[in-house]
């Protein structure tokens, strides 16, 4: 993009630019006072000095006390003013803009390009460490950008009048200048607000579950110096200086007791929350739903991360955190305001290093940090206390340095709701940071393998992941093994040399005390993972050699490292493998397999392929994957907002499909020829609920004594046979109490 058409830092764009429908209007800062409009720029290439676009406001004045008697306001905050077909949107963040908040000093802003009616983001800036000079009558912020093209005027200087507190807001001057401090184009910004960012929040409920309203800091121990007042979630993000607006009615939609599903959340932010588009906006919904079906544990979720509009919903699951009592009220905050952190784009604080590109981690791997994106009973004190009690006598209601840093002044397409997906910036991960320990005291072990020794080309790849421990006096840990809940990661280095993270679609914050003890009687725990398909689409898209790693981050820090799996995707061997590749390799056909069905519309042409593969190829292998999403989803009922938002339609289950789609998937299974063995008893005992459904308590039962007797033979440990039989009596024993003796 040229000079000509007013590029104020006379370089030259490295991204293309994209729409932007959502500019938050001037008069939403204004507090009731107009903001002057800045004047007509030159509109010629800036080759030297370029004149100033707007004239400084005057000061209105009142009939108070004399200036000189009142202190000076902040100069931190927003402003925007505009040159030429640009838009700037500059951040000032060198002052206090309220008591107890924190200055980080730096400087940062974002340009939109106008073309006729239609506006476009161009791209940011931040000056880290700039210098401040103050004089009794001016600020002035000085210091090199990191733009996100190459700028030929790198070097920014904003200049703010200083103003009493009776008297408007100054407007910024803002010029850029090359290293060797030649010119180029100058804004005049005139002041919007003291928040550095603002985003709509729309909040809804489903019914019977009363949404949290605020906590009294002061009602339980607190660290010394953090004051005591009421705190509500849009209170939070002010602290961070981020003004979150609530908008539209509160809704409450029909609920169901069975749970809420990631398709489910997606579907139901789509038809109820009515500031939704898939376009990147300033706006984000939380839904406070009863809970979450398929894994107990999960407080909250920020489920919108599945297409190429992400992190513009999250949902809280009340009936894990609901209660009046002071420590519920604590929890609940700080699940609301950890959630609506993921939406924008912050990781948990032991996985930042893991972001594209990657973050430092605090202390203690990030588990020291006190923050709001920590576990409490993950939390480790540089003083050596640990755990919940100490990470609340410790944490001040705030977010890290490194954390508000991204808030205020990450880049924009970073930050905003709908624009690049969550943990991405730009570059692949570093694979030294999946390289083991030189020293490993943890007395645990992680094993990674595959299922199977070599998998087709669009057959799903699913590993086993075992953590055992080494100390025969045994070992406490985290019971969270899936990579979806955010605890163990797995790298992938593909036959190209590159290596890239498996980042599943959905975070899950299992942010709740689990552990499980490690002995002699249970020396290890599995999990079983697809991991063919996540948020950066296939990650086995070619025949060849795959290198795999896996690390678990242990409760106490400790970082245990898998050894190298090597997996081999064979090339196919005729066009009727290379046609079901592609009936297997779809976007939609990936979402399907990780969510285990699902009846979207969306996903309507995923559905379509994997129906081909039972009708048209039901003895390939592949089609015992089909088959199970098929049945997976047939077997559970499936809940849609009405167009209108006013009612819950729930389509029932269909156990005469389940158990036609399920039953060929157990039983090649069960001869070693179709899915996982962890799969095969998740796939078992929900067959043995749709014969329950149907009323057929006797073949239910026959169904799980069959998954026993598969187990309980020399090839499995006895450990793992007594696991298996303990949940297929929990379930034999579920099934009865909700479908009686039939």
């Amino acid at each position: 993009m040229s000079t000509a058409s007013g590029d104020p830092t006379t370089g030259t764009a490295g991204s293309s630019a994209s729409p932007v429908t959502d500019l938050p209007s001037t008069e939403e800062w204004t507090s009731g006072q107009e903001q002057e409009v800045a004047t007509a720029h030159t509109g010629s290439e800036p080759t030297g000095a370029v004149e100033a676009i707007g004239a400084e406001e005057q000061p209105v004045p009142r009939e108070q006390a004399p200036a000189a008697a009142l202190p000076y306001r902040p100069v931190s905050g927003r402003y925007r003013g505009t040159g030429g077909s640009f838009q700037l949107e500059l951040r000032v963040d060198v002052d206090s803009i309220r008591s107890g908040s924190k200055v980080l000093r730096r400087l940062s802003g974002d340009f939109f390009s106008t073309s006729g009616g239609t506006t476009a983001y161009f791209g940011s800036f931040v000056v880290h460490s700039p210098t401040v000079t103050t004089s009794a009558t001016q600020i002035v912020v000085r210091g090199l950008g990191t733009f996100t093209w190459q700028a030929g005027a790198p070097v920014v200087q904003v200049t703010v009048p200083r103003r009493r507190t009776d008297q408007s807001p100054g407007a910024a001057t803002v010029q850029f200048l090359t290293t060797s401090g030649q010119a180029g184009a100058n804004y005049v910004c005139p002041y919007v607000s003291p928040y550095f960012r603002a985003v709509q929040w729309e909040q809804d409920s489903v019914t019977g579950k009363i949404p949290f309203l605020s906590y009294n800091t002061g009602a339980l121990p607190r660290p010394p110096g953090s004051p005591a007042r009421v705190l509500n979630v849009p209170g939070a993000y002010t602290d961070a200086g981020i003004q979150m607006l609530v908008t539209g009615g509160a809704n409450v939609i029909a609920d169901s007791s069975n749970g809420w599903t990631d398709s489910e959340l997606h579907g139901a932010m789509q038809t109820n929350f009515s500031l939704w588009r898939n376009v990147p906006q300033w706006k984000v919904w939380l839904l406070v739903a009863s809970g979450y079906e398929g894994l107990s544990g999960v407080r909250g979720i920020m489920f919108d991360a599945a297409d190429s509009f992400q992190r513009q919903g999250c949902a809280v699951f009340y009936d894990l955190i609901k209660g009046t009592d002071p420590e519920s009220q604590r929890a609940q905050l700080r699940t609301y305001v950890h959630e609506l952190g993921h939406a924008f784009n912050l990781l948990h604080s032991w996985q930042k290093n893991l972001a594209r590109p990657p973050a430092p981690l605090g202390p203690r791997g990030g588990f020291g940090d006190l923050s709001w994106m920590n576990y409490p009973q993950n939390y480790q004190s540089s003083s050596g206390t640990s755990g919940t009690a100490a990470y609340w006598g410790d944490f001040p209601f705030q977010f890290t340095d490194n954390e508000l840093i991204h808030l205020r002044h990450g880049f924009y397409r970073d930050v905003i709701m709908g624009a690049n997906p969550f943990a991405t910036g730009a570059a692949d991960i570093d694979p030294e940071l999946f390289d083991e320990p030189l020293v490993d005291e943890s007395g645990l072990r992680l094993g990674l393998r595959g299922t199977r020794s070599g998998f087709a080309f669009g057959e799903p790849v699913v590993v086993e992941l075992k953590l055992e421990t080494t100390d025969l006096r045994g070992r406490t840990a985290h019971g969270h093994l899936h990579p979806d809940d955010g605890l163990v990661n797995i790298a992938i280095r593909q036959p190209s040399g590159r290596t890239v993270l498996y980042r599943p679609l959905r975070l899950r914050c299992v942010d709740h005390d689990e552990t499980v003890r490690l002995d002699t009687t249970r020396p290890a725990i599995y999990s079983s993972a697809y991991i063919g398909y996540g948020r950066d689409g296939h990650y086995f898209q070619q025949p060849g050699t795959y290198q795999l790693r896996a690390s678990y981050q242990g409760a106490d820090g400790s970082r245990i490292v898998s050894p190298v799996l090597s997996v081999t995707v064979r090339h196919p061997v005729s066009a009727t493998d290379e046609r079901l590749a592609e009936l297997m390799m779809g976007e939609e056909q990936g979402k399907l397999l990780v969510l285990r069905g699902s009846d979207s519309p969306s996903l309507r042409s995923g559905n379509d392929a994997l129906q081909e593969i039972v009708e048209r190829h039901a003895q390939h292998p592949f089609a015992v994957y089909a088959r199970m999403v098929k049945g997976l989803n047939a077997e559970h009922e499936f809940k849609s907002l009405s167009p209108d938002r006013t009612g819950l339609t729930v389509r029932a289950p269909d156990t005469k499909s389940a158990i036609e789609q399920l039953s060929p998937v157990v039983k090649v299974s069960e001869q070693g020829k179709g899915v996982d063995n962890l799969t095969l008893g998740m796939a078992t005992r929900r067959l043995a609920r749709a014969y329950a459904r149907q009323g057929d308590m006797e073949e239910a039962g026959a169904t799980l004594d069959r998954l026993v007797r598969h187990f309980d033979t020399p090839a499995f440990k006895p450990h793992v046979v007594e696991a298996v039989r303990a949940q297929a009596e929990s379930t034999r024993a579920r099934l009865m109490s909700d479908f009686g003796s039939g």
